[in-house]
């Protein structure tokens, strides 16, 4: 599939949840047919889901992270995390991108609703941003290379090593295409109007990455036997500082 068709129809995906349940927090996955809930991975990906499964994860993201008031931060792929995950508390200086037009449009009112500052929202993929180079201190992308093939995957990892500044922290997830969880996930995901396209195992993903970001801690480093639907990354970019002269 062309990468211009996949990501419009992930945008086309997202805005149809602002259209469809209008100012409604999260994305709904109630009422899914039967040929998902009855497949034998189903209950897989619906006990690690309603388990918080991010939230539990043995990587914590804001304590990897560690932002501070004097730090710009990047959020690839934002959806409603603003809100829904406390990043309008974190000290750093927010900036956002998102394929979605509703979803941008959502955030602007939040952040005029509550008086927020930030550092700006752009509506556009991860894989071509309008920053600087070597702009951010910290940021993630977090339920985005899902969607895409190793060639697109490529183009948003070179993407993230030129916004981001030398030795900066970046975390990352993909999908776990090996795990019961991850395949569930992926057949939901196809229904959902979004289909998943990842097509590596994490090892050549890790191969792929080296060139660009160092591997400063992994679930999948900490436990090989790990099966749960993504694996997370904490990165650190490999760049040289440009001494001033």
């Amino acid at each position: 599939m062309k990468t211009k068709t996949q990501l419009e129809r992930i945008a086309k995906s997202y805005d149809r949840h602002f259209i469809e349940y209008g100012k409604k927090d999260a994305l709904s996955y109630d009422n899914l047919p039967d040929y998902i809930t009855n497949d034998p991975e189903y209950p897989y990906w619906k006990n690690e889901r309603e388990s918080n499964w991010q939230d539990n994860r043995c990587i914590d993201l804001k304590d990897y992270l560690s932002p501070a008031k004097n730090m710009n931060f990047i959020h690839l792929g934002c959806s409603l995390s603003l809100k829904l995950k406390g990043y309008d508390k974190w000290p750093s200086t927010y900036y956002g991108v998102d394929i979605s037009k509703e979803t941008i449009q959502f955030l602007y009112e939040y952040i005029a609703e509550n008086s927020l500052s930030i550092g700006s929202l752009y509506c556009g993929s991860v894989h071509e941003t309008p920053f600087a180079e070597s702009y951010f201190d910290i940021g993630d992308c977090i339920g985005v290379l899902e969607y895409y093939e190793k060639n697109f995957v490529l183009k948003a990892i070179q993407e993230f090593h030129r916004i981001m500044k030398p030795d900066g922290k970046f975390v990352l997830d993909i999908p776990n295409i090996t795990s019961p969880s991850g395949r569930a996930m992926m057949l939901i995901e196809e229904y959902m109007g979004r289909p998943d396209r990842f097509d590596m195992p994490p090892q050549e993903f890790e191969d792929m990455i080296k060139d660009y970001f160092e591997i400063d801690d992994s679930d999948r480093i900490r436990n090989e036997s790990h099966m749960g639907m993504v694996y997370f990354y904490c990165l650190r970019c490999k760049k040289q500082f440009k001494h001033k002269h």
